[in-house]
């Protein structure tokens, strides 16, 4: 069986994360992450490393949606990606192995800027911008609306940003289900943390293994996320 939980980076979701994978007991819990944004995001490095100051080479646009994530994290009262570190860690409490499965998020990020015509990069560029001003409240309905319209929401998204998509959601979709596929030959039991964007993407891939998907809608809701606590409770263990 392969749970794929669908979250936020935004939001407040370390609690039933926890309590999800400390439930379910899977053999692996594999994260929407690559390694070295694990490690800047625990303020972890290897033994005997030194600090080094790197220079930021993203381009502006990503900056810029980074300090809107902050903001938006915050105004939620979390950090952006706790609750795929918080995975990780829970995974590691349980002696599951831990997988990193995404790729290098600064690079995607250049690869899709270089990739953009000019159309799609100004008209991200307004997007960021004017999202800016919507704060928490603008989240909080992209994620109510994303659960009753995602298909015609993610079909809105490739028509504005094509490029977009295809970098950030369909190319990240095909590596990581690689992966999970890889773990799902050596074990029974596994838990995927990722974007909720990423869950339909993901199962269509790996439509021919168990698969139960938990949404971001799901865990964000208080009766839906009770219903989610008494059957991950009171599971036989089937």
């Amino acid at each position: 069986m392969i749970t794929i939980i669908g979250t936020g980076h935004v939001f407040r979701l370390s609690e039933p994360i926890m309590f999800l994978i400390k439930n379910i007991w899977p053999e692996a819990v594999l994260v929407e992450l690559d390694y070295t944004r694990f490690k800047m995001l625990t303020g972890q490095q290897d033994p005997g490393a030194q600090p080094v100051q790197v220079e930021d080479k993203s381009p502006w646009i990503y900056r810029r949606a980074a300090k809107y994530q902050q903001k938006m994290a915050k105004e939620h009262g979390s950090d952006v990606g706790s609750e795929l570190v918080t995975a990780a860690l829970t995974g590691r409490q349980i002696g599951a192995e831990v997988a990193f499965i995404d790729t290098n998020a600064t690079q995607v990020m250049n690869e899709m800027w270089e990739e953009m015509p000019f159309r799609e990069r100004m008209r991200y560029s307004i997007s960021t911008y004017t999202d800016g001003f919507r704060g928490k409240k603008r989240a909080d309905t992209v994620v109510k609306d994303f659960g009753e319209r995602e298909a015609e929401m993610m079909a809105d998204m490739r028509r504005k940003y094509p490029t977009l998509v295809r970098k950030l959601v369909d190319e990240r979709n095909e590596l990581m289900a690689e992966q999970i596929r890889d773990y799902a030959g050596r074990y029974s039991k596994i838990v995927v943390v990722c974007g909720d964007a990423h869950v339909e993407g993901i199962s269509d891939l790996l439509s021919d293994l168990e698969i139960k998907k938990i949404r971001l809608r799901d865990i964000t809701d208080k009766e839906r996320l009770d219903k989610i606590r008494s059957e991950a409770w009171n599971h036989d263990g089937e």
